[in-house]
């Protein structure tokens, strides 16, 4: 089981997720991030750290965003590596 940024984070693109992450799980997108499931462990500190809420447990994504979890993977595996903090995209 992964954590998940859902589509609730399209469009604002907070990257203070980023910094917390012991496991360098994030990836860019161009108006968003993911999460790549494998290398995530389950700690669960970049939940918290979202300003958008936009991150949820695999198990806990709410029913009109489940598309994002294998949207997560596909896309953490053609974007690039996040390390570091950046400005967002929304005020």
């Amino acid at each position: 089981m992964a954590f998940v940024v859902t589509s609730l984070c399209d469009g604002c693109k907070y990257t203070d997720c980023v910094t917390v992450c012991p496991c360098e799980c994030f990836h860019e997108g161009e108006t968003m991030l993911y999460i790549d499931p494998e290398p995530c462990i389950d700690c669960s500190a970049c939940e918290p750290e979202c300003p958008a809420e936009a991150i949820f447990h695999e198990d806990a994504v709410p029913q009109e965003l489940r598309d994002d979890i294998e949207l997560n993977a596909k896309m953490a595996a053609v974007t690039p590596l996040i390390l570091s903090k950046k400005p967002p995209l929304a005020d």
